[in-house]
């Protein structure tokens, strides 16, 4: 089968070629619970590029080389004998984190911190390729009228940004203002489940007008053009009677965004933080006089894509989405890279 496959790292991202086109063996069940699955679509996001830098060699090390890909939908092609939820053909999304099932986290339902877990595209072989071999208690069927391709960029990014927002809502008040910093792919789907789940005012805040302007048709409150550090802050606080947001999601966390984030956040409120790549600094003093909460968000749990995959299919959410083809993989990563992606990114095999 044809893959996409990192096999050095590009620690400044200046490419051209980031990950090379080859032709390895096709998977094969060798476990009882072992699923295949013909890639319809996978997703691609800044993960990846983190990946392609090398970002994760200190804390996830990764053999290479390694086939990229964790947001992953398609059909089943092959089941291993002891499966017996899915068949030959069924359209389904992939859960990212392969887990075991039977250690203390997995039995609580905190799938993403499995002890003997394997992730998708990071430290097993993902699905920029053709088929990918998972285990059927990472499947989830999909609807009838679900496109894989379509929603395969909510098996990783779309499952984070609902984790994200189900955890935000303990800090939220009805009318209370949320940020969210970035307002492309992870920004959209949040924006869209905060309506949903919360009566908020929200405020979008991005470098491209184009994601603005998708923003204010999903129903922004307010949108910010990103400049500087003190100009951000100054809006977003002119929008809530100068106190700030009582969350803030911030999707990008590096550059200036963790910064802005945290001051943007009003007295008692939460920074989560998403997106990663950069430092966060902060006086002690700040968050004891300030009572701010900072909150890392890994992925969502099993369950929460199953909820997910409903929310999806009764019409909640919705998004641009840009298609690659796999031969234009490198493509698909400079235009991510330069933010260049209408929505979010998927690669068909």
């Amino acid at each position: 089968m044809r893959v996409a496959r990192l096999h050095r790292y590009d620690t400044s991202l200046e490419g051209p070629e980031y990950l090379e086109l080859e032709e390895i063996p096709d998977p094969t069940i060798s476990e009882p619970d072992d699923v295949i699955i013909r890639i319809d679509g996978a997703g691609i996001c800044r993960t990846d590029l983190h990946m392609i830098e090398g970002r994760f060699h200190d804390h996830i090390p990764a053999r290479l080389p390694l086939t990229l890909g964790h947001e992953n939908a398609g059909f089943v092609a092959a089941v291993g004998r002891g499966v017996q939820r899915f068949k030959l053909g069924d359209p389904v999304i992939v859960y990212p984190q392969v887990t075991d099932g039977t250690c203390l986290a997995c039995r609580r339902g905190r799938d993403m911190y499995c002890e003997n877990g394997e992730f998708l595209g990071l430290t097993r072989d993902g699905g920029f390729a053709e088929y990918l071999l998972t285990k059927e208690r990472n499947l989830v069927r999909l609807p009838d009228g679900l496109s894989p391709r379509a929603v395969a960029p909510y098996a990783h990014a779309g499952l984070a940004a609902y984790y994200a927002v189900k955890r935000a809502l303990r800090w939220l008040d009805p009318e209370d203002a949320v940020a969210l910093i970035g307002g492309e792919c992870l920004g959209q789907i949040a924006l869209q489940l905060l309506q949903v789940l919360a009566p908020v005012r929200t405020i979008v805040i991005d470098r491209s007008e184009r994601a603005l302007q998708r923003a204010r048709e999903f129903g922004a409150t307010w949108t910010i053009q990103a400049g500087t550090e003190d100009d951000v802050v100054r809006e977003v606080r002119q929008h809530t009677r100068g106190h700030g947001a009582a969350v803030v999601l911030d999707f990008v966390g590096e550059g200036s965004t963790p910064a802005q984030g945290l001051a943007m956040t009003r007295r008692g409120g939460a920074y989560f933080v998403v997106g990663y790549g950069g430092r966060l600094e902060v006086p002690t003093l700040e968050l004891v006089t300030q009572e701010k909460s900072i909150i890392g968000n890994l992925v969502g749990t099993y369950a929460e894509l199953t909820e997910l995959v409903e929310r999806i299919s009764e019409g909640q959410m919705k998004g641009a989405v840009t298609y690659y083809p796999l031969a234009q993989v490198n493509h698909a990563v400079r235009d991510l890279r330069d933010g260049h992606v209408n929505g979010c990114a998927v690669v068909v095999p």
